[in-house]
């Protein structure tokens, strides 16, 4: 995304934050530019869970509600979340096909779980842990799920993943169906993995209160490792990723006894 797309899309959310919706006419009169150009800044919009397109405009997601705004404009988190955002986005899907009504998930930080939670948000009677405050803030706007943050400290800028003590002893008191997982590395040997030791050691105990631990990640983390282990190969129940995975790379998972799912 270009510096002069990505203002451009900062300014249609905050026009939507102030009225709620607006129409192609309105926005291409706000900003400036082509209707053309609106248009394709909505669908990208659309494609990240932020809008919704409506015949002729479009309307903030989450029924209008202007919630978590500044965490929308967090530079460094659009970044992430715009790499390999369709693969993402093919994983979301797959991952939220799997919830069933009743349910309790758990969602660690990260830009793929997000974007898992956010194809939650017309779904009903689902109990949602997490330490992300983003994940929290957007699936507040259902009034069909039921949300718990972990509370801890937010200790870095853009990651959103509560850490610590706090969130280390909430988790002790509650059982998930199933965790989907976040990691910047998984490689068949050594797991999932993660930079920041802090985080892994939340993610660690995230793991071990899922019956089910099922790792979300495009194909360009496959084979990486980052210094902190959340969770050794063994542990992992699913792995889902994207069909960019190599067949040598899909080989040495499932020789480590993971099972893939690449969409």
């Amino acid at each position: 995304m270009s510096i002069n797309t990505d203002k451009r899309a900062k300014e249609i959310l905050r026009l939507l934050l102030s009225h709620g919706r607006a129409s192609v006419e309105e926005l291409t009169s706000a900003l400036g530019t082509s209707p053309a150009s609106i248009r394709r800044d909505l669908v990208r919009l659309e494609a990240r869970g932020l809008v919704h397109r409506t015949l002729g405009g479009a309307m903030l997601a989450g029924n209008g509600n202007p919630v978590y705004e500044p965490f929308r404009f967090d530079a460094s988190f659009q970044v992430r979340e715009d790499r390999f955002a369709s693969e993402k986005q093919r994983i979301a899907r797959a991952a939220a096909a799997l919830v069933q009504e009743n349910e309790t998930i758990g969602f660690s930080a990260g830009t793929t779980t997000t974007l898992v939670a956010r194809q939650l948000l017309h779904r009903k009677n689902i109990n949602v842990i997490t330490n992300a405050v983003n994940i929290g803030m957007e699936l507040s706007s259902s009034n069909k799920l039921h949300t718990t943050l972990t509370g801890g400290t937010l200790r870095w800028a853009g990651a959103f993943s509560l850490v610590g003590p706090t969130a280390i002893e909430s988790l002790a008191h509650v059982v998930m169906d199933r965790l989907f997982l976040s990691a910047t590395g998984v490689d068949a040997e050594r797991g999932a993995t993660l930079i920041q030791p802090d985080e892994a050691a939340v993610f660690r105990v995230m793991a071990r209160q899922a019956r089910q631990l099922i790792v979300v990640a495009d194909s360009s983390k496959m084979g990486l490792v980052s210094p902190a282990v959340v969770c050794a190969p063994v542990e992992i129940d699913l792995l889902i990723t994207d069909n960019g995975i190599s067949e040598e790379t899909a080989r040495t998972f499932a020789a480590s006894g993971v099972k893939i799912l690449a969409v």
